[in-house]
């Protein structure tokens, strides 16, 4: 790769400074690659990633919608006028890993210092309650997007925040709460979001 001063002039390098430079490089591409993804898809590539290799089968869940007008232009094609969902939805994300039944939800805010508790609701909290009632593991995960952060909160500490919203308290968790009480994830590239490692701590 060729590079030049903004004069036109070439720059030349030794082998040292060359190979330090194209690695910089790399990481920039890396990190610039990744950026605007949503949390959404970045868990959807750390679970195709965890099916490929045979570490887990975990995926996104369908949404059931309940279809009442289509419109048929012509035979081959057809075209979706109206529908509804049929029922509330519960949570994002199910599967297996090593026996457990993983279930949990995911959720981004660009708050910097707490996380709305108002982004659930109620039929999910009752839902997860279900989950770990079976001996299941429920969860979520939670992405201050515009810090990079993401966090992972187990259902016995979202719930101690819910009952303390319901009994009139304030109605957000803060960062400093999320941190004391959840895992750090930090990014990666293959997985992207590897929060089996924190589900291992649960197992346990």
């Amino acid at each position: 790769m060729e590079f030049r001063y903004p004069n036109g002039k070439k720059f030349k390098s030794t082998a040292k400074s060359k190979q330090f430079s194209e690695k910089k490089l790399q990481r920039e591409a890396i990190s610039h690659g990744k950026r605007g993804m949503t949390l959404e898809e970045d868990l959807n590539e750390t679970n195709q990633y965890y099916l490929d290799v045979g570490k887990a089968v975990i995926h996104k869940k369908p949404t059931p919608v309940q279809i009442v007008n289509v419109d048929y232009p012509k035979r081959s094609a057809a075209v979706i006028k109206e529908a509804y969902f049929k029922q509330a939805s519960t949570t994002d994300y199910n599967g297996v890993y090593q026996g457990f039944y993983i279930d949990f939800e995911a959720k981004e805010t660009r708050n910097k210092q707490s996380f709305p508790l108002q982004n659930f609701h109620d039929h999910q909290l009752s839902h997860m309650e279900q989950v770990e009632k079976h001996n299941g593991i429920a969860f979520v995960i939670i992405r201050f997007s515009l810090t990079e952060e993401i966090f992972l909160l187990p259902y016995q500490s979202l719930e101690k925040y819910w009952t303390r919203m319901k009994q009139g308290g304030r109605k957000s968790m803060t960062k400093e709460e999320i941190q004391q009480n959840g895992y750090q994830i930090s990014l990666g590239i293959q997985p992207r979001i590897d929060y089996l490692t924190i589900v291992d701590h649960l197992c346990k």
